[in-house]
């Protein structure tokens, strides 16, 4: 049976635990262009790195994985030397995952409201309405989000319902609020710049942003879950990225 490219991704990923080299074949390494500013291109083949990898008793935990098209994006947890919550978003071509992004964050919690990181649904449903969910989520990101309209939250988001997975944040939208007002000064001010992608399965959708926290730039990657319209749960992680003189490769974190 022909596995989706949902599914080669997952194994891909969990082949970090086990050092299995078959699951990197799903990976055209001669084209592959690696997003991470962290890491250097071409200098280890995948199933080598994996290999190493693997001796050192990593934990992978793939928690959701979709698939939009020709990207597939996965909601991860990972335990090396400490344990991170991660976005990975990789893209096809011809049959094979060409192209990777991520956004690494340490993992932390439960939150004021009891949740973890990752707890929660995990499998798509209504993807009839993919497309609709996706350009809900993009208009909250531009219009709450980067133009800062704080006064139309409540359009998006039903306070009686509302599920926040941040770990610094509670349920509901008051504490959203907080970390987006300018003139709160007690917080960590969240700014929101430019957004790059919206991808979407169903009922999740992930924006992957631009913009900074306290003043030091950063990506924001946020899962969304949406129900009737709204949304109605929240994941993410946000990661400082390093300056320009610091990258490894030249491909930018977007």
């Amino acid at each position: 049976m022909k596995l989706s490219n949902k599914e080669r991704i997952k194994a891909l990923l969990k082949s970090i635990e086990t050092g299995d080299p078959g699951p990197v074949a799903v990976v055209n390494e001669d084209r592959y262009i690696q997003h991470n500013p962290q890491t250097h291109e071409g200098s280890e083949g995948l199933a080598a790195l994996f290999q190493r990898l693997s001796k050192t008793s990593p934990r992978v935990n793939i928690v959701r994985a979709f698939e939009d098209g020709e990207f597939v994006f996965a909601h991860t947890e990972y335990d090396f030397s400490r344990r991170n919550i991660g976005f990975e978003v990789f893209r096809f071509k011809d049959g094979r995952a060409v192209e990777h992004w991520d956004n690494i964050q340490a993992r932390s919690g439960p939150n004021p409201s009891g949740r973890s990181m990752v707890d929660g649904p995990i499998d798509a449903i209504d993807h009839e309405l993919t497309e609709t969910n996706r350009s809900r989520v993009q208009s909250f990101l531009e219009i709450v989000l980067i133009e800062g309209q704080l006064n139309k939250i409540a359009d998006f988001i039903d306070e009686d319902t509302y599920i926040e997975h941040n770990p610094q944040r509670t349920d509901g939208i008051s504490s959203l609020r907080q970390m987006l007002n300018a003139s709160n000064k007690s917080l960590k001010r969240l700014e929101y710049r430019q957004l790059h992608r919206v991808l979407a399965e169903g009922n999740f959708v992930l924006g992957a942003s631009e913009g900074s926290v306290d003043g030091t730039h950063s990506a924001f990657y946020d899962l969304f879950r949406v129900a009737d319209g709204m949304i109605v749960e929240h994941w993410d992680t946000i990661e400082a990225i390093a300056p320009r003189s610091e990258w490894k490769n030249n491909n930018g974190k977007f």
